[in-house]
């Protein structure tokens, strides 16, 4: 095999696959990356054996052919390159080296045998639909902050992916117990019939990164153990979580009545600074509600106290609750609009956060006891 590729694709190619391949590998082929030239263009792939990313890009092939190369080592090596330089890559099947020139730059990397690289099964994937890459990122973004890390609790540990019952929209849901994140858009024609799916949290992760600068259209291909996310010339396979996701909708409350409007940023500053002093276990902070006014407060036994009083729009009787400053702020985050709206309860409650100018997004927050 011999290839020269722009060192700037290289570095793309590289970047989208390597980040796949875990640091710690029992399996030693896992660390490396699989280069397959051919005709005018090269492909990269990687894998954990959960997850795979194959992409292509152009070359110029003077000897088709495949080998292998550690992937973070290989990615290192381009990255420090000279932006505009040209890189050759050339197997040297004797030496089970792959050679790498570029300018007067030279090296030799450690082969490992390429029968030895897990083959991608090709499965039948039939649900299959597209949607624009700014919509799959917005919905990403929305709700991967609430996935569980609990290991316990695997069936949380990923996004759910559905079809609402009328197959009118599709909705994204993710929850660690302590809060529930739903986005919903209008259903992209081929998936109203879409089963329930948990994409994990790594192809999540993974997926967001490749949406980064990508104004293309995204293919989707679902199956009962299987996801496919095809982005301009990157492919990305993941098996999905084996489990059912809990019935969420049981989590969110429908008879919450008193409404709290708030300024996000303002909001999310005052959270920020007022939790300084709460303890690092609970991170709680109390708000308390009455007329216009909303005071914030949080106690330590080591750090001391603080308050802080902004102005909101509130109408119900005063009232006192409880969060995690944490997820609060992430919430609050999530906001694009100027204002938030808590709808609330009790404070035992789970409380609903909205965005008044995206109707499409809803967040479920438990309290915690202050």
């Amino acid at each position: 095999m011999k290839l020269t590729i722009e060192r700037a694709a290289l570095l793309s190619s590289l970047g989208h696959v390597q980040s796949v391949v875990e640091r710690r590998n029992t399996i030693p082929i896992l660390s490396h990356v699989q280069i397959e030239a051919a005709g005018t263009s090269v492909r990269f792939r990687a894998t954990d054996l959960e997850l795979s990313v194959v992409e292509e890009n152009d070359a110029t092939v003077d000897t088709p052919g495949t080998a292998t190369a550690p992937a973070h080592t290989l990615y290192d090596i381009v990255r420090k390159l000279p932006d505009g330089a040209d890189v050759e890559l050339t197997l040297e099947t004797e030496r089970r080296r792959l050679s790498l020139r570029s300018g007067r730059s030279e090296f030799a990397l450690a082969c490992l045998p390429n029968e030895d690289f897990p083959t991608i099964e090709d499965d039948d994937l039939p649900h299959s639909f597209e949607m624009k890459s700014s919509v799959l990122r917005r919905l990403v973004e929305r709700t991967r902050f609430a996935i569980s890390t609990e290991e316990t609790r695997y069936y949380l540990n990923g996004v759910y992916l559905h079809a609402s019952e009328d197959g009118s929209l599709l909705r994204a849901v993710a929850t660690d117990g302590h809060r529930l994140a739903r986005f919903e858009i209008e259903a992209p024609a081929g998936s109203e019939k879409l089963p329930g799916v948990i994409v994990p949290r790594k192809a999540i992760g993974e997926i967001h990164r490749l949406l980064a600068d990508s104004e293309d259209m995204v293919g989707l291909s679902v199956s009962d153990t299987k996801i496919r996310f095809s982005v301009g010339r990157t492919v990305l396979t993941s098996k999905l979580i084996d489990g059912s996701f809990p019935d969420y909708e049981r989590v969110i409350p429908t008879g919450n009545d008193k409404y709290l409007d708030v300024d996000s940023k303002v909001f999310s500053s005052a959270v920020d600074r007022v939790s300084t002093i709460s303890t690092e276990k609970s991170r709680a902070v109390k708000l308390a509600m009455e007329g216009e006014r909303l005071v914030l407060s949080a106690n330590s036994p080591d750090a001391g106290s603080a308050t802080e009083e902004i102005a909101v729009s509130y109408d119900a009787p005063a009232m006192e609750i409880g969060f995690n400053s944490r997820y609060l702020m992430e919430i609050a985050g999530q906001i694009d609009g100027d204002s938030a709206r808590f709808e609330l309860s009790d404070s035992a409650a789970p409380t609903i956060i909205r965005d008044p100018e995206d109707t499409s997004a809803l967040y479920v927050l438990m309290p915690m006891r202050v």
